[in-house]
């Protein structure tokens, strides 16, 4: 379990209900990595805070120094939490998230957080290519409606969707009682 690190990814003010892209789920999410985060910082595992700003202030949402760009205020980072500033998809691509983990001798990885079908997608394949075990916590992540050549995709279907393959081939993926239930 040493080798374990908490990565939260994209846990921001503008995926919250006020915010400027609000998901669905996204406070049941956050209730439920806040208790994995207590759970990782009482038994003084690493945490690692993923943040993304787009890099210019024309973006839809987290607009660089914006407050929707900010980590919400139920999961903001305490001294000697880790924090990445990313401004792709990809938690890995033009960060040092991966020097890090190195660094700090991680091989496995629990992933929460925004978007099911995008930041979580991207970093959990990313990771497993790079070689780390992960495990996803499918009732801490979130993600919204889609649409694709006009077929509406309700954010459940969307939700389900990654998490199933993301469990086919990339992780283990869990419900937070699941995983806290086997500490």
């Amino acid at each position: 379990m040493s080798n374990t690190a908490l990565i939260i990814v994209d846990m921001q003010n503008d995926y919250f209900p006020e915010g400027k892209w609000t998901l669905e789920g996204i406070e049941a999410a956050a209730a439920n990595t806040a208790r994995i985060l207590e759970d990782f910082r009482q038994r003084g595992l690493p945490v690692v805070h993923v943040r993304h700003e787009f890099p210019s202030t024309e973006a839809p949402f987290f607009v660089p120094g914006s407050e929707g760009a900010k980590t919400h205020k139920s999961l903001q980072p305490i001294t000697g939490e880790f924090q990445i500033l990313k401004n792709e998809v990809n938690s890995f691509k033009g960060t040092e998230l991966h020097q890090l983990l190195q660094r700090e001798n991680i091989t496995e990885l629990v992933i929460t957080g925004a978007m099911s079908h995008m930041c979580i997608d991207a970093i959990t394949r990313a990771a497993s290519d790079l070689g780390y075990s992960n495990t996803v916590v499918h009732d801490a992540c979130a993600t919204l409606d889609a649409e694709f050549n006009g077929v509406h995709v309700p954010a459940k279907h969307v939700h389900a969707t990654f998490m199933a393959a993301l469990a086919f081939a990339y992780a283990e993926v869990v419900s937070t009682e699941a995983l806290l239930s086997n500490r």
